[in-house]
């Protein structure tokens, strides 16, 4: 803590600086003051906690300290020592809000005792004021949320929440007589780029500043409230009063935007509709409003809920080029995937409209395929790769990229459709690549370990793989299963052991990994159409 010692006499404040335990009282700076004028000074520089002062000083005198203490730094505790035994000079520390009146000679319990006390009442009421400053920031931060979930209420069904109406009419100023409103929404996923990267991935921040950008202008006209629609994550502004200048609001709400964030956003705007009751009609208008305006022509920032004349866009359909598009992403080749993408595109671009509900619809069929393609490519994981790949489909939300013009960018699109492509292709062929070598090492491990006894769940505890995995796999690349792909190497082997006059066919059986002569010569005739002893007879060499 910081203490001030206010006296035109230099003996005096060096008494007090000898008399008072200032370190038992918390107190680690003191500073001095010949009168009232040079206190203020200090005072305003250094926020002294506890001011001890005289009445009666040259220039400005204690009382005139203390009526400006109360005025200006009223969290302050100031102790008068005085040689003046005067009532009104007592009246005017109580008036002012001192603590104590000490009269000189200073006694040193007298003072310290004070002084203990003015620093337990400043601790006491620090403390009420930071708790209440903590309430205000919860309050702060837990309000706008109370105002979103009610809010959120009305439009979801206005019967299911009569308390949101009374609150807006007390706290938001909605006249009584209010029959009808209108509603608009911020769209976010027309946003410039400049605006999304600046925020980044901290869209709460996003949220928090337009929405207090469109309160103070809705607040200062008493007009309406903005706030986050919880089912949608949008930003909804319901607006009540003149229904005719309401695009002319939103023209300057757009222009106090751009003034702040240096970029504006497109507003969809429904007609009037009865409040409440109409208000889920008219967000539902105001949500048509963003997704059947054309993005291929700017068109303005405000759009209301009429479709233009003639604004009914040719169907096509992602899934009509699906399989070129797969095709492509299997064959491995980047200009092929190129190609395939383009194709779609030229049918995009002969499109003389395009709006945001074609694009949901593109990309909900994009991802939809691509996962599909995903589960196809990659039957069996691993799950952190599956888990990365789905992660890159679509984050539930449809983004749409613009040019500097605010306009659908196709170049954008078409490069990041492309790139997303090539990708999934290139994770695919590094999948191929690590399971045909794992493949290939298993054929390798049956080529060299023949003669013992092998089972697909050896091998699969071997290769940390599963045994269905295996079979399927090793099926796609040998063209024939595991178990007469090894008893076709055992067979071989036997052939040329067998040349051997002096081993037996027990022999030869074990040899080649059969502990059953019997079995061993009922694979040996399936496979080559002759018993073992049939077989060396057939092929004994000439000596």
């Amino acid at each position: 803590m910081i203490a001030l010692l206010v006296d035109d006499e230099k003996h005096v404040r060096n008494a007090l600086r000898m008399l008072i335990n200032w370190e038992d009282h918390g107190i680690s700076q003191v500073f001095e003051a010949e009168n009232g004028e040079e206190a203020i000074e200090i005072i305003e520089r250094e926020k002294p906690q506890i001011i001890i002062t005289d009445m009666m000083m040259p220039v400005r005198g204690g009382v005139e300290l203390l009526q400006w203490l109360q005025a200006n730094e009223p969290t302050a505790k100031s102790i008068v020592i005085s040689g003046h035994d005067d009532f009104s000079l007592v009246r005017h520390t109580i008036q002012y809000g001192g603590t104590d009146y000490i009269l000189k000679p200073i006694d040193p319990d007298q003072v310290n005792e004070a002084l203990a006390k003015a620093v337990a009442s400043w601790k006491k009421e620090e403390h009420e004021r930071s708790r209440s400053v903590e309430r205000n920031i919860e309050m702060n931060r837990i309000k706008p949320v109370y105002w979103d979930r009610q809010l959120s209420g009305l439009l979801d069904g206005p019967g299911q929440n009569p308390d949101a109406v009374r609150d807006l009419r007390t706290d938001w100023g909605l006249p009584a007589e209010t029959a009808s409103c209108r509603i608009a929404i911020l769209s976010m996923v027309t946003m410039e780029t400049k605006l999304k990267n600046k925020f980044g991935r901290n869209t709460d921040l996003l949220f928090f500043s337009l929405i207090n950008i469109c309160n103070e202008f809705l607040h200062r006209r008493s007009r309406g409230a903005a706030f986050r629609y919880w089912s949608s994550n949008e930003i909804v502004l319901l607006i009540w009063g003149e229904p005719d200048n309401v695009p002319a609001l939103l023209g300057d709400i757009n222009e106090g935007i751009r003034t702040a964030l240096h970029s504006r956003l497109d507003f969809g705007l429904s007609g009037g509709h009865a409040f409440p009751d109409g208000l889920p009609a008219a967000y539902r208008e105001a949500r048509d409003a963003l997704r059947q305006r054309n993005l291929l022509s700017r068109g303005g920032w405000i759009h209301e809920a009429v479709r233009p004349e003639g604004l009914q866009p040719r169907r096509l359909r992602f899934s009509d080029f699906e399989e070129a598009i797969r095709t492509a992403i299997r064959s491995g080749s980047a200009g092929e995937i190129t190609s395939a993408v383009q194709a779609w595109f030229d049918g995009v671009r002969s499109l003389s409209a395009i709006t945001l509900e074609q694009i949901e619809q593109w990309r909900g069929e994009a991802d939809t395929m691509r996962g599909r393609w995903i589960e196809d490519f990659f039957p069996d994981g691993p799950e952190e790769l599956l888990a990365e790949l789905r992660s890159e489909t679509g984050s539930g939300q449809t983004i749409v990229p613009l040019n500097e013009q605010g306009t659908l960018s196709l170049a954008d699109w078409q490069q990041e459709l492309t790139h997303s492509f090539i990708q999934l292709s290139k994770h695919l062929l590094k999948r191929q690549h690590r399971e045909k070598n794992v493949i290939y090492d298993i054929a390798k491990y049956l080529q060299t370990h023949y003669h013992e006894e092998i089972s697909l769940q050896d091998i699969a505890g071997r290769f940390f793989l599963s045994r269905e995995y295996i079979s399927r796999k090793f099926k796609q690349e040998f063209g024939t299963n595991l178990s007469d792909y090894l008893g076709s190497i055992r067979i071989d082997k036997a052939k040329l052991l067998m040349m051997n006059p002096n081993l037996r066919i027990s022999q030869v059986s074990e040899m080649v990994g059969y502990g059953d002569e019997k079995y061993f010569s009922k694979v040996f005739k399936k496979m080559t159409g002759c018993s073992p002893n049939e077989y060396r007879k057939a092929n004994q060499p000439i000596m």
